[in-house]
């Protein structure tokens, strides 16, 4: 969707990179070696976004540390967009909001990180009834044209300190359920 809207496929990276996980930073050869690209066409779109306030940068030694500007008035409209792109809107919809017992649920792997692919990774916490979750997994991925891969935590589990945050992005939760 985006490909048709959006020419540079180096501004596409950026976008997933730095608006589908706002708490994502990075600086221009951590984004060289993440994207297989060049630092000029990185360091190009990177100004422009600096430019337009859509990206903030701070420094770090002699590193320039780029980050989304959350406070920027597109932001949520941005996010919303990049969140359509890799369909996590659909899977809320169609698969979370449809099961009962849940608490939470986070996006991981390299979508998290600002990565784009087509392997989309879900942490469900709660007690959700397995097979109906596995029905309503199979008909999102044909909605999203993704492979959904998940874990299922209980929330003594989740809780535990044994339980993984690094790079989990909450995507749902019982609050926001109204």
């Amino acid at each position: 969707m985006l490909d048709a809207l959006i020419s540079s496929k180096t501004r596409i990276k950026l976008l997933l990179k730095f608006f589908l996980n706002p708490e994502a930073s990075a600086y221009l050869r951590s984004l060289e070696g993440e994207f297989g690209e060049s630092t000029n066409a990185i360091r190009l779109e990177l100004n422009r976004f600096e430019g337009a306030g859509m990206l903030q940068a701070s420094s770090e030694g002699n590193r320039k540390i780029f980050k989304a500007n959350v406070t920027h008035p597109l932001f949520n409209e941005l996010r919303n967009i990049v969140v359509k792109h890799t369909g996590i809107d659909r899977i809320v919809e169609h698969v979370v909001e449809r099961l009962g017992d849940l608490s939470c649920v986070y996006l991981t792997g390299d979508l998290a990180k600002g990565i784009n692919t087509d392997v989309i990774d879900l942490v469900f916490v709660g007690d959700p009834d397995r097979v109906y979750l596995n029905s309503l997994v199979q008909k999102a991925e044909g909605m999203v044209d993704r492979k959904i891969r998940f874990l299922i935590y209980s929330e003594k589990e989740a809780l535990s300190k044994e339980f993984p945050r690094e790079n989990y992005l909450v995507i749902w939760n019982s609050l926001s359920k109204e």
